[in-house]
């Protein structure tokens, strides 16, 4: 089977609905699928519940779908650094639900591996656990968290192989491989695409059982979130 398309666009043909939950992956600029998150803009989109750490920052990332009112939810753990972001949430606009980093990744993971949901101190007494469920488990108090199934993951991979098995660069790999096995759908953005066996067993981060389209982006911008320069006398 063919999993490679021509373009972001063709990648994203007939997957993207109004209403739907997608997984973006990323965490803050770093490891963001670019060219596939620019297609998901031009698609129009909308009512869209995004799952991702953040929503990238003002005019970059999934920060343009917040500026084109594509984003009805987020489904977020770190919400700073986007101003338009906050403008919505303070005035209603955008909804949000909180969650703590480590539930996030786990939240993901467990969508994955087919756990419906699971028990975590991470919360308790705080109104990440209001309407959940509590349990007590050896003297502590635990909040039920469910699991995310995401209708369609766009991730960044490194390399793919013809067969869709994936290799990530360094921290770039981040909420990556949990997004793609939670998605029903998994489409792939990456820098380069090698002929099967080129990618050695051992440093496959993420089988293509998982990858079901895959799209080259070989020249990404990849944005700095944040640079500081120290400035040195005489230098």
């Amino acid at each position: 089977m063919n999993k490679i398309y021509p373009s972001a666009a063709a990648a994203l043909q007939g997957l993207i609905q109004d209403g739907q939950l997608l997984a973006v992956g990323g965490f803050g600029l770093c490891g963001i699928p670019e060219a596939l998150i620019d297609a998901l803009h031009a698609t129009g989109a909308r009512n869209l519940t995004v799952i991702s750490n953040n929503a990238g920052v003002d005019g970059l990332g999934l920060g343009k779908l917040l500026a084109s009112r594509q984003i009805q939810r987020m489904i977020s753990s770190y919400v700073g650094e986007n101003k338009e972001f906050e403008r919505q949430y303070l005035a209603g606009e955008l909804e949000l639900e909180f969650t703590p980093q480590g539930t996030l990744a786990e939240k993901l993971r467990a969508g994955g591996a087919g756990i419906p949901a699971f028990y975590t101190q991470t919360g308790v007494g705080t109104i990440v656990a209001e309407g959940k469920e509590l349990r007590e488990f050896h003297g502590k108090t635990y909040v039920l968290e469910q699991a995310l199934h995401p209708a369609v993951a766009l991730i960044k991979a490194h390399v793919a192989d013809r067969s869709g098995n994936l290799r990530f660069r360094l921290t770039s790999r981040n909420f990556n491989p949990a997004a793609a096995t939670a998605g029903k759908v998994c489409v792939v953005e990456v820098e380069k695409i090698v002929e099967n066996g080129e990618i050695a067993p051992d440093d496959v981060h993420l089988p293509g059982i998982y990858v079901h389209r895959i799209v080259v982006n070989a020249h990404p911008a990849k944005h700095i979130e944040k640079r500081t320069v120290t400035v040195r006398a005489g230098v």
